[in-house]
C-alpha cells in the first residue's frame, strides 16, 4: 500500500493498461458477434495444461473467459513485480500468495466455466456430477469434515504386497525406528555396509515403491549390504522427543547396530531431505567426539545452509511458525496433515485443484498411482523436534552460522569432515538446489562431490537407469557460484544412480561374502518392510 501511495502514477498506469486490454478484448468479441461470426478474438496466450480441452480454443464463450482470466493473472503478477518497498522475503511471500489467488480463481475450478466437465455431464446425462458428489462426500467423511481430495486409489495398494516388496528382515527395533537389513542378491558384497536414513516426514518406501524403480533393490543388486531405518509414526506421547533424541537413539544407535551385525568398524550412510540435514548434524557431533564410524556420506536433496529457504520460505515467517508452535504444544505432535497441505499448496494446480476437478466435477475415481499413494501416507512429527527444526535450523540457520545445539554441545557445518556426495534436483521446490550447493560448500570435508539431477524433489531422486528419463550434471569445481558451476558443468544423459555408484564403490572396501540378514544376536523380528511402516 505504501508503494502505491508513494507512486500513484505507476498504479494508475498499470490500471489503465489492464483496462485497456480488457476493453479491447470485449469490443473485439462484440464486433465479431455483431457480424454474425461465432468466433473469438485472436488468441495470443501461450500453452497452459489447464486449458488443453479443445473447447477452450474453439468455443468463443470459453475462449473469452480463458483470455480474460489470463489477462487478469498477468495484471496481478505485474502489479506485484513492480512493488519496490518490500524486502526480498516479503516480496517472495506476496508473489506466492498472489499465485495462490490466481490459481484459485482459474475458470477450470468452477463447473459453469469448465467445458470439459460440462461436456462430460451432458454425455453421461448427469451421472458424472452424481459420482463427483459421492466423491466429495466420501472425502469429507474420511477427513472428519475437512476437505482433502483423495489423490490415489487406496484400495489398489498394500504395503508389503505391491509396495515395499524388497525381501529382508527387521533386525533391530526401539521406540524410534525399526532397522531393516535387505537380502543380498549377489554372491559378493562390499565390505562396508550402507545404511539409509529416509526422512521421517514421510515413510521410507518411496525408496522401494516397486521393483522397477526401487533404489533399495538397485543398490542391493550393485553388491551393497543395505540397511534402511524405518521411523516410527509418533503419537502425542512423543511430544518431548527432540532432535538430540533422533540423533542419539536414531542415527547413532542404528550405526552401532549395523557395525555389530556386519562386524565392521565403519559404515557408509545416506540421508534424504530432513534426514540428510540430521545426518550432517550427526557427523559434526561425531567429529567432535572423535567417532569415525561413518566412512562416507551421501545426501539427497538436503539443506544444511538455510540462508535462502526457497519456496518453502513463505511458510517460515514468525506468524506461521508461531501458529505451528501453538498447535504442537497443545497436540503434542505436528500432524502430518499440516505438512502435506503445506507442500501441496506449493504445487496447488497439480496436487489440489487438478485432482479436485477430476474427482468432484468429473466424477472420476482416484488413479492407482503408487507415488501419490505414498504422498498421502504421511507421518507426524514430535512437538519438540518440530519446533527445534523450524526455529533453530529453518528460521535462524544456526548450523551454518553460530552453531546448533545437539546433546549439550554446539555443532557447526564446517565440522562435517567425511567424504560427501550430495545429489540435488534442478526443479526441487522443497530443497532448492542452489541452497543445497551452498551447504556443501560450507562443509569442512576435503572430498566433496555434487551432482545435480533434472526434475524435482522426488522424481529427480527416484530416477532408475532403466527409464532413461532425467539426466544429470557434474562439475568437480565446487568453489564456483552455483550459477557458474552449472554453466561449466558436464551434462550426462540418464540417471545419476550409476554416477553415484562409481563414487561410492571405491569408498566401500573390498568384496566379501554376501551377508544374510541378522545374526545370532540380531534375530529377525519381522519380515521387511516391518511393522512401523504400516502405522
Amino acid at each position: 500500500m505504501s508503494d502505491m501511495m508513494s507512486n500513484p502514477g505507476k498504479m494508475i498506469e498499470q490500471q489503465v493498461a489492464f483496462w485497456g486490454k480488457s476493453v479491447k478484448h470485449f469490443v473485439e468479441s462484440q464486433h465479431l458477434l455483431v457480424q454474425g461470426r461465432l468466433e473469438h478474438p485472436v488468441d495470443q496466450t501461450g500453452p497452459d495444461r489447464r486449458f488443453a480441452h479443445e473447447l477452450w480454443d474453439t468455443n468463443p464463450y470459453f475462449n473469452f473467459i480463458k483470455q480474460q482470466y489470463l489477462m487478469n493473472a498477468d495484471a496481478i503478477r505485474e502489479t506485484i513485480s513492480t512493488i519496490e518497498t518490500l524486502d526480498a522475503g516479503e516480496k517472495r511471500r506476496l508473489e506466492y500468495f498472489g499465485e495462490q489467488i490466481v490459481d484459485m480463481f482459474s475458470p477450470t475450478n468452477f463447473l459453469a466455466t469448465n467445458p470439459e466437465a460440462l461436456s462430460l455431464a451432458a454425455e453421461t446425462e448427469g451421472e458424472s456430477l452424481v459420482a463427483g458428489l459421492e466423491n466429495l462426500i466420501r472425502d469429507f467423511e474420511a477427513n472428519d469434515g475437512d476437505l482433502v481430495v483423495t489423490l490415489a486409489d487406496k484400495s489398489a495398494f498394500e504395503i508389503g504386497k505391491n509396495l515395499a516388496t524388497s525381501p529382508g528382515e527387521v533386525v533391530f527395533r526401539n521406540h524410534l525406528f525399526e532397522l531393516i537389513q535387505y537380502t543380498p542378491t549377489t554372491e559378493k558384497v562390499h565390505e562396508i555396509p550402507l545404511v539409509i536414513f529416509p526422512p521421517w516426514i514421510n515413510k521410507f518406501y518411496i525408496l522401494d515403491l516397486k521393483p522397477a524403480n526401487s533404489l533399495i533393490k538397485w543398490a542391493v543388486e550393485q553388491g551393497y549390504t543395505v540397511f534402511v531405518v524405518s521411523w516410527v509414526n509418533p503419537d502425542p506421547s512423543y511430544r518431548d522427543t527432540s532432535m538430540t533424541d533422533y540423533i542419539e537413539d536414531g542415527y547413532l544407535t542404528a550405526i552401532d547396530q549395523v557395525k555389530s551385525i556386519c562386524g565392521v568398524k565403519k559404515v557408509n550412510a545416506i540421508g534424504y531431505c530432513i534426514a540428510g540435514t540430521t545426518l550432517s548434524l550427526t557427523m559434526a557431533m561425531m567429529a567432535q567426539r572423535g567417532d569415525t564410524s561413518i566412512n562416507a556420506a551421501t545426501l539427497f536433496t538436503t539443506l544444511t545452509d538455510f540462508s535462502d529457504r526457497g519456496e518453502v520460505g513463505v511458510f517460515l515467517n514468525d506468524d506461521f511458525v508461531d501458529g505451528i508452535e501453538a498447535e504442537v504444544n497443545q497436540a503434542g505432535i505436528l500432524d502430518h496433515y499440516y505438512m502435506s497441505r503445506t507442500f501441496s499448496f506449493l504445487r496447488s494446480n497439480d496436487l489440489i485443484y487438478g485432482p479436485a476437478i477430476k474427482s468432484y466435477m468429473m466424477g472420476k475415481a482416484p488413479p492407482a498411482f503408487d507415488l501419490l499413494y505414498w504422498n498421502g501416507d504421511g507421518t507426524n512429527l514430535p512437538a519438540k523436534m518440530a519446533v527445534e527444526y523450524l526455529r533453530g535450523l529453518c528460521q535462524r540457520d544456526e548450523f551454518a552460522t553460530k552453531g546448533f545445539d545437539v546433546a549439550g554441545t554446539t555443532v557447526h557445518l564446517s565440522e562435517v569432515q567425511v567424504p560427501i556426495c550430495a545429489i540435488a534436483c534442478e526443479t526441487d521446490h522443497i530443497a532448492a538446489w542452489k541452497s543445497s550447493f551452498r551447504g556443501v560448500q560450507g562443509m569442512g570435508s576435503k572430498d566433496k562431490t555434487f551432482i545435480l539431477s533434472e526434475s524435482g524433489h522426488i522424481a529427480g531422486i527416484i530416477n532408475p537407469p532403466s527409464k532413461k528419463k532425467y539426466g544429470h550434471y557434474t562439475n568437480p569445481e565446487l568453489g564456483l557460484t552455483a550459477d557458474d558451476w552449472l554453466l561449466d558443468a558436464d551434462k550426462h544423459d540418464g540417471s545419476w544412480w550409476p554416477t553415484w555408484d562409481a563414487w561410492l564403490a571405491p569408498r566401500s572396501g573390498k568384496k566379501v561374502d554376501a551377508r544374510t540378514p541378522g545374526g545370532p544376536d540380531h534375530p529377525s523380528l519381522a519380515p521387511a518392510p516391518g511393522t512401523y511402516v504400516t502405522k
